[in-house]
C-alpha cells in the first residue's frame, strides 16, 4: 500500500517525509519537488519565516541515479531557523490552535511542546511527498491542479473553461494563486487591511484532477470510498475546517432533478476511453458517485479558517497561574490560503495515487502501465 508519514518540528533540525509502497523505475526530478516547495512558500500575506527558509529537498533513500528502487523514499527538508531548544516557554494558549488541548492531553506545562509539531511548517514535508505522487500520476496522463477560489469572502465565480496549461499559467502569474484576475486586486487590498489591523484571513481552495479513469475507490466499505478519503486528506491539513465535492453544499438547496449528472453514450473512438464511452454534460458529482470515480474530473473544495495566531491577541488564560491574559503571539502569516492550496494539491495527489496503486499496483512502473492499459481495453460493458 502506498503510504507516507512525516516527522519534525517547526524549529527543529529538519522535516522528514517517508513514502512507502512507491513503485520502482520512476524518474524523480528533484527540481520539480523544489519548485513545489518554493510555491508553498509563496503567496501574498506570508510572514517573516518565509524570508528565512529556502526550502529544498534532499532525497536520502529509495533512489539510485534518480530512479526509484521500490524501497522507502526518505525526503528531508532542513530548517534554516533551527533553534527549538532556545525558544521560550509558551503558557498563554491561543484560541483556535492545538495549544490548550495538546498540553492537557500530553501532560505538558509548556505549549511550545505542542505548537512546534502542530505548526503548518509540517506541510512542507507533505508537499514533498505529494509531488512525488504527482510525478507518478503524470506517467498516466493525470494532472492535479489547485488554486485559490476566494479569500476573506471575496470569491470567484469563474469556471475552469480554459486548457489546463492556460489556467496553470494564470494561477502562477497571480500573487494570490487565483485564476480570476478581476478579484485579485480586491483580495490583495483585503489582506493589506488585515495586516494593518493585526488580524488574519481564511479562504476557499479548489483542487481539480483531470485524466482520471472510471473505477478508483469502491462502494463496498465506508473506509474505501474515494470521496471520503479525499475529504479526510484535506481535513487533515492545518486550518482546513470544511470540504465539499462537486456542487457540494449547494446540492442541499436543489431538487434531485437539478443535482444529478445525466448519462449519455459516445463511442470510445470519440475520445472517451477513460469512461468506456459514457459521458456527462454536467459534473455536479465532482467526478465521484457511490465512492467511485466516474471518469469525469475530480473537483474538491477546502475551506480554510483564518490563522489563529494574531497580533490582535484574543483573550486566554495562563496555563500556570490560571489568570486571564492575552494569548501568545508567534511569528506567523496573515493569510496562508495560497500556500495551503499547494498543500491541498499535494494531499489530493497522494490520495489519488494511493487509490490508483490499489487498483493497478505492481512493483515497478512497467507492470503498472501494463495493468492500466489492460483495464482501459476491457472497461467497455456488454462487449
Amino acid at each position: 500500500m502506498l503510504y507516507f508519514k512525516t516527522a519534525g518540528e517547526s524549529h527543529g533540525k529538519c522535516l522528514i517525509s517517508i513514502l512507502e509502497g512507491f513503485p520502482a523505475g520512476v524518474f524523480l526530478d528533484k527540481e520539480l519537488i523544489d519548485k513545489e516547495l518554493r510555491r508553498r512558500q509563496g503567496g501574498f500575506g506570508r510572514g517573516g519565516r518565509m524570508k528565512i527558509e529556502a526550502d529544498c529537498v534532499e532525497i536520502l533513500s529509495g533512489i539510485r541515479n534518480n530512479i526509484t528502487l521500490g524501497s522507502p523514499i526518505c525526503l528531508m527538508i532542513k530548517n534554516s531557523d533551527y533553534k527549538i531548544d532556545e525558544l521560550p516557554a509558551v503558557t498563554k494558549p491561543r484560541p483556535g490552535h492545538a495549544d490548550l488541548a495538546g498540553v492537557i492531553k500530553y501532560g505538558h506545562k509548556d505549549a511550545r511542546n505542542i505548537l512546534e509539531r502542530a505548526s503548518a511548517r509540517e506541510t512542507a514535508a507533505r508537499v514533498a511527498a505529494g509531488t512525488v505522487c504527482k510525478i507518478l500520476l503524470s506517467q498516466f496522463g493525470m494532472k492535479v491542479f489547485g488554486y485559490v477560489k476566494g479569500i476573506g469572502g471575496i470569491n470567484s465565480k469563474k469556471q475552469l473553461e480554459d486548457s489546463i496549461e492556460m489556467v496553470v499559467k494564470n494561477r502562477d502569474d497571480s500573487t494570490v494563486y487565483c485564476i480570476d484576475h478581476e478579484i485579485e486586486g480586491k483580495i490583495i487590498e483585503k489582506i493589506k487591511n488585515a495586516i494593518e489591523m493585526g488580524d488574519s484571513l481564511g479562504g476557499i481552495i479548489e483542487v481539480v484532477v483531470n485524466g482520471l479513469p472510471i473505477g478508483l475507490g469502491s462502494h463496498t466499505q465506508w473506509d474505501v470510498k474515494l470521496d471520503a478519503r479525499l475529504a479526510s486528506a484535506l481535513m487533515s491539513i492545518q486550518a482546513i475546517k470544511a470540504v465539499e465535492i462537486g456542487a457540494g453544499f449547494e446540492t442541499a438547496n436543489r431538487l434531485g432533478s437539478e443535482s444529478h449528472d445525466e448519462i449519455f453514450y459516445e463511442s470510445p473512438k470519440q475520445k472517451k476511453p477513460l469512461t468506456g464511452g459514457f459521458a456527462r454534460q454536467t459534473n455536479n458529482a465532482g467526478g465521484i458517485e457511490g465512492g467511485i470515480s466516474n471518469g469525469e474530473p475530480i473537483v474538491v473544495r477546502a475551506y480554510m479558517k483564518p490563522i489563529p495566531t494574531l497580533k490582535k491577541c484574543l483573550r486566554s488564560v495562563d496555563l500556570l497561574t490560571k489568570e486571564p491574559v492575552e494569548a501568545s503571539y508567534e511569528r506567523s502569516d496573515i493569510c496562508a490560503v495560497p500556500a495551503a492550496s499547494v498543500v491541498c494539491e499535494a494531499m489530493i495527489a497522494f490520495e489519488i495515487a494511493r487509490a490508483f496503486m490499489e487498483k493497478f499496483g505492481g512493483d515497478n512502473i512497467s507492470e503498472i502501465k501494463r495493468n492500466y492499459k489492460g483495464y482501459l481495453e476491457n472497461i467497455l460493458p456488454c462487449q
